[in-house]
């Protein structure tokens, strides 16, 4: 992090300086007093379950420089603040550390002139946020998002980490409600602005699709006046975007700036594509199972072409990506066992891409596949519709886990079965997993998936 001192902090910030030189400098910034070290700002966020302010003490003995704060914390009254004040520290009152956090970022992404990438969509933004980092990283240093800390304590964490070394940055950004991609993009400042698809995630706070559209469109709010969209052309919801900025299309469809050809599906082994702009042909080699991969890698090929990269380079990054965490991740066993772990999460169309990678896989096949929640009203019809989809794909073994996955074993058919929990389907997913078996294990990430992978792994 570039460092900043205590005065530029208070007026980033909007806050008042209770104590401390206000030349003190900042090195580093943390929310948790776990990892904070000599030189930090520790910002007290209050959660539903606890309040940063009751670790502000430790915080400051672990060798925090100062901190945030919306109140002073009982630990830190009276004769106690004095002594911690004559240590050398610093307070910042604000009206909320939350908020605070954000500006914070916001002031200091400013401080950088480079492209970054905000990326936001229903399913599939961490594999375009690795996808696009892949094939930036063949040019310019790129930052990006570790993990899944895209919301409003994650992304200022990944901001506050640029320095003068980072040449590019792509921040992921989720959201389930409204105005949230709005309040992040305040921070990010995007250049570049992507959306992966609109789909059904979070339709039980949204309403409908067209409410998650609107929330995702908050996107290009903060888009600069001379950036552009990157968009999934098959996408009719993505259709309708019209912006003074340009804006740029990838996908199969004729109209699409960016068009995808000459698809060769292997499998669980990947993707083969052509993809065509108006000033260049790129043939991609994508590491990754299912059809719906041509999607990150075509943004990621156009966002590339935008930036100056060459048709080496973005091929080279494309063939170079890697699933980040439990997301179609192939893992190959002994005895010719393959386990397709997504187990990260789930929505209807994901787990449809999902089932039909598993349904293009050679030899014997089972799907162990759990609850997809927040779908509201189409809970139920959901859930039917990717047993029948399992059913329709010739799935050798279907095992349903938790309530709402009931209505994929009834739609799977005979010889589908369901159990309530995970430990209560353990016994059955091991004894599906025969030698020879491509086994999907996928559900959102609230059934704890993960569980089953590492069992099946061992």
């Amino acid at each position: 992090m570039k460092p900043f001192n205590v005065l530029e902090l208070a007026n980033a910030v909007g806050g008042v300086i209770l104590g401390g030189d206000p030349h003190t400098a900042v090195t580093s910034v943390s929310t948790d007093s776990r990892t904070v070290g000599d030189g930090a700002l520790f910002i007290p966020i209050v959660g539903e379950k606890f309040d940063g302010h009751d670790f502000i003490d430790k915080a400051l003995a672990a060798g925090a420089a100062g901190c945030l704060c919306d109140r002073m914390p009982e630990a830190l009254r009276e004769e106690r603040i004095e002594k911690t004040l004559e240590e050398g520290k610093f307070f910042v009152r604000v009206k909320d550390t939350t908020v605070a956090y954000k500006d914070l970022a916001a002031w200091y992404r400013a401080q950088f002139s480079l492209p970054v990438v905000q990326i936001t969509g229903s399913v599939g933004k961490t594999t375009c946020k690795e996808m696009i980092a892949s094939v930036l990283a063949q040019k310019y240093r790129t930052l990006k998002t570790e993990a899944n800390f895209n919301n409003e304590i994650g992304t200022p964490m990944t901001l506050l980490r640029l320095d003068e070394t980072y040449e590019a940055a792509v921040i992921e950004t989720g959201m389930d409600r409204a105005g949230q991609i709005r309040y992040l993009g305040e921070m990010v400042k995007p250049d570049v602005a992507v959306i992966t698809n609109i789909g059904d995630m979070h339709i039980e706070y949204l309403g409908s699709r067209e409410g998650i559209y609107r929330a995702k469109c908050e996107i290009f709010e903060n888009l600069a006046a001379d950036g552009a969209a990157f968009l999934n052309g098959d996408d009719e919801w993505l259709d309708k975007v019209r912006l003074a900025q340009r804006v740029v299309r990838a996908g199969k469809s004729a109209h699409c700036d960016a068009r995808v050809s000459d698809i060769r599906d292997r499998g669980i082994d990947g993707i083969t594509c052509t993809v065509s702009t108006d000033k260049a042909c790129y043939t991609l080699d994508i590491p990754a199972p299912g059809a719906h991969m041509i999607y990150p890698a075509s943004i990621a090929a156009a966002v590339g072409e935008a930036l100056g990269l060459s048709a080496e380079e973005i091929e080279r990054g494309v063939a170079a990506y890697e699933p980040s965490g439990a997301r179609m991740h192939v893992i190959e066993l002994p005895e010719g066992r393959r386990l397709l772990d997504d187990c990260y999460n789930a929505g209807p169309q994901s787990m449809r891409a999902a089932l039909e990678v598993l349904g293009r896989s050679e030899g014997r096949t089972a799907a162990v596949l759990g609850d997809m929640a927040e779908l509201g009203e189409l809970t139920v019809a959901a859930h039917r519709e990717i047993g029948a989809l399992a059913r329709e794909l010739g799935v050798g073994q279907v095992i349903a886990v938790g309530e709402k996955a009931r209505d994929i074993a009834a739609a799977a058919g005979e010889g589908a079965q369901w159990f309530p929990t995970v430990d209560d389907a353990l016994d059955a997913v091991r004894a599906a997993f025969i030698p020879g078996t491509a086994m999907l294990v996928k559900a959102s990430h609230s059934m704890h998936f993960e569980r089953i992978t590492e069992e099946l792994s061992k």
